[in-house]
């Protein structure tokens, strides 16, 4: 997708965080690649993925960690979730457990994550409607309760996939404020980019000192 004339560049960090089992890897595969495996391998620890999203008022480049869903690695989540401009919290319409497991990540990112972060909460796997545990309307709901965004997909089918990151990338956009003529924030937007936004692709840990790139 061509850019438009005197776009802004916008590097942010998304973490997708839920059960193992619900299909993220799958739905950033989906997204990414455009491609869908029935078969796919749990993932260790947390895997990286970068995507680049062009909208009208800026060009969003997503640095993706997409964190595995073991208890063991628990631990872990919040070297991902630190400094993320957006977390997308996963479960599995056929899955009761999986649903209740996401409220679990939506407490937990509240609690400790950043206060302006984008959450979005996701029920996918919509494919398996004749199997489903969690009705529409409950995780509609639950997101409308506790100020979340709020889509149903399905990676197998692409049903929402590129919406739901279309809509991220468009509220990341509006969170970026800019004078007119120039990439530079107002002090205050800086810092505010810093507790949003991460540089750092290359290491779980994120940065302290990050902010917003151009690239």
């Amino acid at each position: 997708m061509a850019r438009a004339a005197g776009n802004r560049n916008i590097q942010a960090k998304l973490v997708l965080l839920g059960d193992m089992g619900t299909g993220k890897t799958s739905l950033v595969l989906r997204f990414v690649k455009g491609q869908f495996y029935d078969y796919q391998e749990s993932t260790i620890g947390a895997a990286f993925f970068t995507q680049v999203l062009s909208l009208n008022e800026a060009t969003i480049k997503f640095d993706i960690w997409d964190t595995a869903g073991q208890e063991r690695y628990h631990s872990l989540a919040p070297m991902y979730y630190r400094g993320a401009a957006a977390a997308v919290v996963v479960y599995d319409i056929t899955s009761k457990e999986s649903f209740q497991r996401a409220k679990k990540w939506v407490l937990e990112i509240q609690r400790q994550g950043n206060p302006n972060v984008i959450m979005v909460l996701v029920a996918n796997k919509a494919d398996l409607d004749t199997k489903r545990d969690v009705g529409n309307e409950e995780g509609e709901q639950y997101a409308k309760e506790n100020g979340l965004l709020f889509f149903e997909t399905s990676a197998k089918t692409a049903q929402n996939v590129n919406e739901l990151f279309y809509e991220i990338a468009k509220r990341v956009a509006k969170a970026v404020p800019l004078r007119p003529g120039g990439m530079k924030l107002h002090r205050r937007s800086q810092e505010r980019g810093r507790r949003l936004f991460c540089c750092s692709g290359s290491s779980p840990f994120g940065s302290d000192d990050c902010n917003i790139n151009s690239w």
